[in-house]
């Protein structure tokens, strides 16, 4: 429906720009972000997770996956990722959880940015999720010096991949 309106308002000579534009200091950058890098358990997970996550972004559904042992233990459909993580937690009985979140390959920068803040640091820690893997350049960071600091008492590692092209 957004997309629909966009054409319209293109047919009339005026263009939306990308929703970052002047967001770009709240984008979150590559690397490891907190003080703690991913172990090799969470760094396969993650490896696993970037495949899964980036075809069910192609078929454009979700935007999250959660991995257990290099296993997918729940799809982000509509429910968004907070909620993907509490499902992905009672059906992983205990075992450590990765977060893995990207933006979409065909992914709308004007009105659809993957975000992660506070909300996301608090469910993971409550859920048994040691790491997260957002897009770096691609994911928006509420509170970025919070989450940051939150992930760190947490020890949850956080790392900004490189997207898909």
């Amino acid at each position: 429906l957004i997309g629909a309106v966009a054409k319209v308002l293109s047919s009339e000579g005026i263009e939306l720009e990308n929703s970052t534009l002047f967001l770009q200091p709240l984008l979150a950058g590559s690397g490891v972000l907190t003080r703690r890098a991913p172990d090799e358990e969470e760094r396969r997970n993650i490896d696993y997770g970037l495949k899964i996550a980036r075809e069910l972004g192609r078929l454009d559904l979700g935007q999250s996956v959660v991995i257990a042992g290099q296993a997918c233990v729940a799809l982000e459909a509509m429910e968004g990722t907070d909620a993907v993580i509490r499902r992905a937690a009672q059906l992983a009985g205990g075992q450590p959880l990765t977060v893995v979140k990207v933006a979409k390959a065909r992914q709308d920068m004007r009105f659809d940015v993957p975000v992660v803040g506070m909300p996301t640091i608090e469910t993971m820690r409550a859920c048994g999720a040691t790491a997260l893997s957002i897009d770096a350049g691609k994911t928006l960071m509420f509170d970025r010096d919070l989450v940051i600091a939150a992930a760190d008492e947490a020890g949850i590692s956080i790392v900004g991949s490189v997207p898909a092209e």
